[in-house]
């Protein structure tokens, strides 16, 4: 019925409109995916390629994820948008604890896009510092053709040209397009590195390092955890609502309804954010010099060493952040006493609870036993990657981050293709309607 549906607004016209935003979205993703192959003046390919080889399974590869290939390429996207990513968390956070802030973000729209101009700026400063990094250690590791402050400069000035591109690009997706364009970006960059990997894994069955067995069990475990994905990500926890009907003297009871609760309503953003955190010591090394560096700069190596992909301290410290961050960012986002008190003016009550702080308290106790568990969800999908490849030598990074991103932007990008075939629906059948309500009363008007 939906097909039907659908094919026959397609063939009316009423679908111009999401085939041409599609179709934009579309162009975006060309236009990034050319500008990862741009690479920054001065950087000898050759001898980059072997310095990825060499570093191959470390966190380089989380890195080089997210930027979809285009930091093995030191392309001019190298830092693709997650410096814009972890400026808008800090925004955020900064907003719910700053009084000044939440005054700016009260004011609707001019707040809105204060706060967006300050969040690009935090980009641009976030992106030079992580350049400055990139540059000191392509140099250091004698990847570069030209050497100094020329070069330095010049990466530098790229990368965050490339970034502020991506960041504007990402806007226009989403004014212009459909989905969320940042998120689209990310997605676009982690799957175009999917072909490689499976690629990479058939590769190593032909050697014989990898059994036939060994892959169907990988893709069985695919399809296994992305249903779980979904599943959890659509779980909800339903409290039951009721709301009181006055008729005359008398005070009734209406039928019960239900108020949603996402059992992850932090999403991926402590994922995000705890990368972000783990991949900061990696690029204060860049900074300084080789292996034989002492002092400071000597510690910084040390612990830069130790939180690699599969080491302890890593893996206790993202586990940790992932905890940290599910709660922090569902306390900023949701207020149980906003909820309460929105549920009293409505006249709505939770069956049990007294309306006011009581409900606020057992909203409360809901929301931190749920957030509880998708943290553990959380941790349980970003630690997969590194079981995958410690213990199984599996040749590229599945599940985490990358796999809740695809998961959740295909999720959302399909809920906002489906409202816009609705919201086409329900105009053509408004439109049907008022035509027939003219024409029956001008058979009134005739009779």
């Amino acid at each position: 019925m939906a097909r039907a549906q659908a094919a026959a607004l397609a063939g009316s016209g009423k679908l111009k409109e999401l085939w041409q935003r599609i179709g934009f979205v579309l162009g975006a993703f060309i236009v990034y995916r050319i500008g990862t192959h741009i690479p920054v003046p001065g950087v000898d390919p050759i001898a980059l390629q072997q310095m990825f080889a060499q570093t191959q399974g470390s966190i380089l590869d989380v890195l080089n994820l997210f930027s979809g290939g285009a930091l093995e390429r030191l392309s001019v996207m190298a830092l693709g948008v997650m410096p814009y990513i972890s400026a808008s968390i800090i925004m955020q956070m900064l907003t719910a604890v700053e009084p000044r802030l939440k005054q700016i973000k009260a004011e609707g729209e001019s707040g809105r896009r204060k706060i967006q101009k300050w969040t690009r700026y935090a980009t641009v400063v976030l992106a030079t510092f992580q350049a400055l990094g990139i540059s000191s250690a392509v140099q250091t590791q004698g990847v570069t053709i030209i050497t100094g402050l020329s070069f330095t400069v010049t990466c530098v000035v790229a990368l965050v040209a490339g970034t502020m591109f991506l960041v504007w690009l990402g806007e226009q997706i989403t004014d212009r397009g459909i989905g969320n364009g940042m998120s689209l970006i990310i997605f676009a960059g982690i799957v175009a590195g999917l072909p490689s990997a499976v690629g990479g894994t058939f590769e190593l069955v032909s050697t014989g390092e990898f059994t036939p067995l060994g892959v169907f069990a990988l893709f069985v475990g695919v399809i296994a955890v992305t249903a779980f994905v979904v599943l959890v990500e659509r779980g909800q926890r339903r409290l039951t609502v009721n709301y009181a009907q006055q008729r005359g003297n008398k005070v009734m009871q209406a039928p019960s309804s239900y108020f949603p609760l996402k059992m992850n309503m932090a999403g991926v953003i402590p994922p995000i954010f705890a990368s972000s955190i783990i991949l900061f010591p990696a690029s204060l090394v860049g900074f300084f010099g080789n292996d034989e560096a002492t002092g400071v700069a000597g510690v910084l190596r040390n612990v830069s060493t130790l939180m690699q992909p599969g080491e302890v301290l890593y893996t206790t410290l993202y586990v940790g952040m992932i905890l940290f961050f599910a709660f922090f960012y569902t306390a900023l986002v949701f207020d149980p006493k906003e909820i309460a008190e929105n549920l009293k003016k409505q006249g709505a009550f939770v069956p049990g609870i007294r309306p006011g702080q009581q409900t606020a308290r057992y909203i409360d106790g809901v929301v931190s036993k749920l957030t509880l568990v998708g943290a553990i969800y959380l941790a349980l999908v970003c630690l997969l990657p590194e079981l995958l490849i410690v213990n199984y030598s599996v040749p590229f990074y599945f599940g985490g981050t990358s796999l809740l991103i695809i998961v959740v932007v295909l999720m959302d990008l399909m809920g906002q293709v489906q409202s816009h075939m609705m919201s086409q629906q329900y105009e053509s059948l408004m439109k049907k309607t008022n035509l027939t309500g003219k024409s029956s009363g001008g058979r009134r008007r005739r009779r």
